[in-house]
């Protein structure tokens, strides 16, 4: 016992180095204001090209199983701006292989931006917050919005030699053939039809991560020449005790998280970043 708790304070040690060395050569990500309203959601806008980049250090995650030593990226490229209404945030890194679909033993890209909801005291842990420090997990997903692009794939399009005669829900009552619609009769929210390639999450540390009732964040993401570039738009203010608050000239946090489909990371398979400053122009 005694060797396992001196392995992970040594563990722990490890990762507040790699964190404060990251926070020392840490930039602010400035948030440019720019014209328009409502939701930004256009990856090649052209106002991108003057906004504040920031190159963010990944970390690989070992701190909790299932650990991810070998992350496929260790950095991402940040940009962000507002309008005055929605805040958003570009995503930019290297990624040789479009992965965009779920199926037996392949997972999808993904990359996540998360804020504190709230401002003041100690900053909740950037892993997914802490109890009694909740934070916003805004996650975009290469497989949603591939869905969104082609329609939803049937059995036959994902499992071509898969043999079926008739599904539940063709003979049954819908009440009745709901226990054999798996997730989606659990009313599981990531299996329910996709109105954004964005889920709009909060959690208060490992394994508390929870889809909000509430979902406010969308966003879009173009994969071209081995890279992926993917904005992430959220209202300013909302009236969700589940959502951060941002206002012109604000100032507050962000941190990154990001999966490689190809390299088999899903869940805490992940490559993660520490806090970041986040500053909102006037």
């Amino acid at each position: 016992m005694k060797t396992i708790t001196n392995k992970l304070g040594l563990m722990l040690a490890g990762v507040a180095l790699a964190l404060a060395a990251a926070a020392a050569d840490a930039q602010v990500i400035k948030a440019a204001r720019v014209k328009g309203s409502g939701p930004i959601m256009e990856p090649k806008a052209t106002f991108w090209d003057a906004a504040n980049e920031t190159k963010v250090v990944m970390l690989p995650q070992t701190v909790t199983t299932p650990t991810n030593p070998n992350a496929a990226i260790n950095e991402i490229k940040v940009k962000a701006v507002h309008n005055g209404q929605w805040i958003a945030v570009l995503l930019e890194w290297k990624d040789p292989t479009k992965s965009d679909r779920v199926v037996t033993d392949e997972f999808g890209d993904q990359v996540a931006v998360e804020f504190p909801i709230n401002i003041g005291g100690d900053l909740p842990s950037p892993m997914m917050g802490n109890k009694g420090g909740r934070v916003n997990i805004l996650q975009w997903r290469a497989p949603f919005q591939r869905d969104m692009e082609r329609g939803e794939p049937t059995v036959g399009t994902l499992y071509p030699y898969a043999l079926n005669d008739v599904y539940p829900d063709q003979v049954l009552r819908a009440t009745d053939a709901r226990p054999y619609m798996g997730a989606l009769g659990l009313d599981n929210p990531v299996s329910r039809p996709n109105l954004s390639p964005v889920l709009d999450q909060m959690a208060e540390g490992w394994g508390s991560m929870t889809v909000k009732p509430d979902q406010h964040a969308d966003g879009w993401g173009v994969w071209e020449n081995g890279a992926w570039k993917v904005v992430i738009t959220v209202p300013m203010a909302t009236e969700s005790a589940n959502s951060p608050r941002f206002a012109p000239g604000a100032k507050t946090v962000a941190a990154f998280a990001v999966w490689e489909g190809e390299n088999r990371e899903v869940g805490a398979r992940k490559a993660w970043s520490g806090w970041t400053p986040l500053e909102l122009a006037e």
